[in-house]
């Protein structure tokens, strides 16, 4: 194996001024932005990709923002509130590294947090995770695969309280079409199932052909799960209408706004849609949107059930211009209000995905004001940037604000969170943008994820409780390392490991207290070993870059997944609770009482490992990513 030599840079200071420089930003004008993750994308018809939970005790108050980059890896960060601290997971890695992919949430009943993921419509099922502990999703439990018939993308899930013992899913499914289905809750071992559907929700067509309508959800939260949906991709049909329908789910009946009953689901007769004036004229008010445009949407909102909103883009027909719309349902009519020009497609790739705009969100608290994605001249020219538009009951816009100024990059797909009538939180893709997947033709999505909520940051001291620093590399197997450290059940162990991709297992850290190490076998997972027992991760020790050298579809391929070079591995422990980290992110969470540590041996693989630090405390993940490795 060759060897990789990796320096720690050690002048923590100035990495400090530089890590504190490129996640906040204060402009003189407009909002606070701040950086969640350097690496991070979404769509926009996966939902909630983010939410804010706050909890009647006062025990739970956190965000939770999901997102993929463009290495395959599923990630979330939470913020919590009451102890001001931020975690960043990796909830999946080695995954189809496209944007669809976005993670969602919901909150369980016992407060655990419950996240869906899928690949983008070329697997027929979904994956999820459940957090162990109430509000903390830190402490994932093992990945599970639910299957399905037909294969899937933009898992939307909803809790009810008319039906509070399940879990309602809506997705693209079933001939491609929306879907619907009903889980039970999870059982002793996070396990659910299907005990109703999955069912296709309706039919769109368009001259006697299936097409491919888009579905956005959202629910009163007690007994109906509204929806807005195209007749198809507006980049395949020059006149594409939106329809506004919900399901009772007591009836599981279809209607419209106004309660007439288009269908019943599950029952074998799909209400059929169409953009015609014929079923214009017979359904009125299931059409919210009927101009002669490339129509597409971007939200709903029924805050006010009476009068629902959805955000709306009109696109021209050769995809050139794009325009934002407020579409909001009067009690006789779908009044529109025209908001703001809003350029052509947002990206850096020219004819392709000629109908992405940069986006719009409705604010959660109140769906007359919206959020939108414009191109601004500033002092980097011409960019996207966030605007704020307030509509009047009367169908006027009353305020324009923008919120960011002269941005280097493109501000985009921005998302209100749902935080109970308090200051919006607000999250959006930053950076270039070149496609919705990775591929040898463009390399995807390489944005950051911004936000206006403050993101909390403890002291960093990277030498504080420092015991041992061993620069060196140590060979190993041959050439071991045992080191004695004063007793602690406190502790942190920090070190670069880089494990021959021929002989890519073994035991890498062994102490007194646990092991640690990599499964043999086709897809090689961390494990951490005390006595006879072990924890398995879910997650390989790979990325998806493969996918680099790839034709770019969705047909369905696993690539083989991409070994590192090296990685960075932390492992801390406090309060009985033992996590790992790999290159920064929470992987493994292990609950052990009473766990001490006074030796560690390295060594025990074939490969190298160096810049090995032990500490008497544990680091915060802010201080596990402050000790910077630079590879020549």
């Amino acid at each position: 194996m060759n060897r990789i030599i990796i320096f720690l840079v050690v002048c923590f200071v100035a990495s400090a001024n530089a890590y504190i420089w490129a996640t906040t930003q204060v402009d003189s004008q407009g909002i606070a932005v701040n950086t969640i993750t350097g690496k991070g994308a979404w769509c926009w018809f996966a939902d909630p990709r983010a939410v804010y939970y706050e909890n009647q005790s006062g025990t739970i108050r956190s965000t939770y923002i999901g997102y993929i980059d463009v290495h395959g890896n599923i990630k979330a960060t939470q913020i919590d509130h009451l102890t001001n601290k931020t975690s960043e997971v990796l909830i999946r890695s080695w995954f189809q590294p496209d944007d669809h992919n976005n993670p969602t949430f919901i909150v369980l009943p016992d407060e655990r947090v419950m996240i869906f993921y899928s690949r983008h419509t070329d697997e027929p099922c979904f994956y999820y995770r459940i957090s162990r502990k109430p509000g903390d999703i830190s402490t994932l439990c093992k990945e599970i695969r639910l299957e399905t018939a037909d294969n899937t993308t933009y898992p939307s899930p909803f809790i009810l309280s008319d039906d509070p013992d399940h879990i309602y899913l809506c997705w693209r499914g079933i001939g491609w079409h929306p879907t619907i289905a009903r889980l039970t809750m999870p059982d002793k071992e996070d396990k659910v199932r299907f005990d109703w559907g999955p069912y296709q929700i309706l039919q769109s067509q368009e001259g006697g052909r299936g097409v491919r309508p888009y579905a956005k959800y959202m629910s009163n939260g007690k007994d109906k799960i509204y929806l807005a949906y195209t007749t198809t991709h507006p980049d395949n049909q020059s006149v594409n209408y939106i329809y506004f329908n919900y399901i009772d789910i007591n009836t599981y009946e279809l209607k419209d706004i106004k309660g007439q009953k288009l269908a019943e689901v599950g029952s074998g007769i799909l209400h059929n849609v169409e953009a015609t004036a014929d079923y214009r004229k017979s359904y009125p008010d299931a059409v919210a949107e009927d101009s002669p445009y490339r129509n597409w949407l971007w939200e709903i909102s029924v805050t006010d059930e009476e009068k629902p909103v959805i955000a709306v883009v009109r696109i021209s027909e050769d995809k050139s211009s794009h325009e934002y719309y407020h579409v909001r349902w009067t009690g006789t009519e779908w009044r529109k209000t025209f908001l703001s020009h809003a350029g052509g497609h947002f990206h850096q790739t020219p004819d392709l995905e000629k109908c992405y705009s940069g986006g719009m969100a409705i604010d959660k608290a109140d769906p007359s004001i919206i959020y939108g994605s414009v191109p601004v001249e500033g002092k980097h020219g011409l960019v996207y940037e966030l605007k704020k538009f307030t509509v009047t009951s009367e169908g006027t816009v009353a305020f324009t604000e923008q919120l960011t100024y002269d941005s280097p990059k493109n501000n985009i797909r921005p998302f209100v969170i749902t935080n109970e009538g308090k200051n919006p939180q607000m999250v959006w893709m930053n950076g270039d943008y070149y496609d919705w997947i990775v591929s040898s033709a463009r390399p995807g999505y390489p944005t950051a994820i911004h936000t206006n909520i403050h993101i909390p940051s403890g002291e960093i001291n990277p030498d504080n409780g420092l015991l041992y620093q061993h620069p060196e590399d140590v060979v190993s197997p041959g050439d071991l390392k045992v080191i004695d450290i004063p007793k602690s059940d406190k502790f942190t162990i920090i070190a670069t490991v880089a494990v021959d991709h021929d002989a890519y297992y073994g035991e890498i850290l062994k102490t007194d207290a646990f092991a640690y190490g990599l499964k043999e076998g086709e897809q090689s997972k961390p494990y951490i070993k005390m006595g006879n027992s072990e924890i398995i991760s879910s997650n390989i020790l790979a990325n998806s870059d493969a996918w680099k050298m790839q034709n770019r579809g969705t047909g369905g391929h696993w690539y083989a997944p991409v070994k590192p070079e090296s990685f960075q591995l932390a492992i801390t422990y406090e309060d009985g609770v033992l996590r790992t980290y790999i290159d920064g992110l929470i992987d493994q969470h292990a609950e052990i009482k009473e766990l001490s540590l006074s030796e560690v041996v390295s060594g025990g693989f074939k490969g190298v490992i160096q810049n090995i630090r032990i500490y008497n405390r544990s680091l915060s993940q802010d201080e596990i990513n402050m000790i910077t490795i630079i590879s020549p």
